[in-house]
């Protein structure tokens, strides 16, 4: 058994296997961002959009529900066979696009429980919409959401293992390419045992800075 492990953990291996790690941090870190960025616009469209933006707010509704109701991994292979361009920058697009509309949800439930005698407080104090949502909405809802978007940030992480599907050297593929080296199901238990081990310590401790930064919050 310990010569197996020794003939499937290579300095080769190991260093190829952990290249593509980075390569899941990497993607997964940008989509994040990215997802963020305009789900945040998106929850601001939908939840303010009256008057003369209610189109506008109708069609964010249609967008995040069309999305959410459909697989990630579809959009991953859509968008990587319709759009040109550096293969990296295109399943971010698509992880983006997919995970958006999650993310808007989510900060829409934090917009939708801040009081609205906060607008009427702040405007009485003189500042304006942009002003309200910039200094005192916004800073709010993102504490309200910590959990649930923690929740999304560990789902993006592991759901780059769909991009195995279009040969992007992130960390199951990479695994993959080991993986048809080996020809004992004992070795492949192995590397199964590493790659679930590898995905746990990023997602639990990301986990665990979120936790301990809210106890910060609660501190504060």
């Amino acid at each position: 058994m310990l010569e197996l492990f020794y003939q499937i953990f290579t300095v080769a291996n190991v260093t190829f296997m952990f290249k593509g790690l980075g390569m899941t941090v990497a993607i997964a870190f940008l989509a994040t961002v990215f997802s963020m960025f305009f789900g945040t616009i998106l929850a601001l469209i939908r939840t303010y959009g009256t008057g003369k933006m209610k189109w506008a707010a109708t069609l964010v509704a249609a967008y995040t529900e069309f999305f959410r109701c459909t697989p990630n991994l579809l959009w991953i292979l859509w968008i990587y066979f319709t759009v040109k361009g550096n293969k990296i920058a295109v399943c971010v697009f698509a992880i983006t696009l997919f995970t958006s509309a999650v993310m808007a949800e989510i900060f829409r439930g934090g917009l939708n429980s801040i009081p609205k005698g906060q607008f009427e407080a702040a405007q009485s104090q003189g500042f304006s919409f942009l002003q309200t949502l910039w200094y005192i909405v916004l800073p709010q809802t993102y504490k309200k959401v910590i959990p649930a978007l923690l929740s999304q940030v560990i789902t993006i992480i592991k759901d780059t293992s769909f991009l195995k599907m279009v040969d992007v050297a992130e960390f199951m593929r990479n695994c993959a390419v080991v993986l048809g080296s080996i020809y004992d199901v004992r070795g492949m238990m192995m590397l199964f045992g590493f790659e679930a081990i590898c995905y746990f310590v990023i997602c639990f401790t990301l986990s665990c800075v979120v936790r301990g930064y809210q106890k910060t919050l609660i501190i504060a």
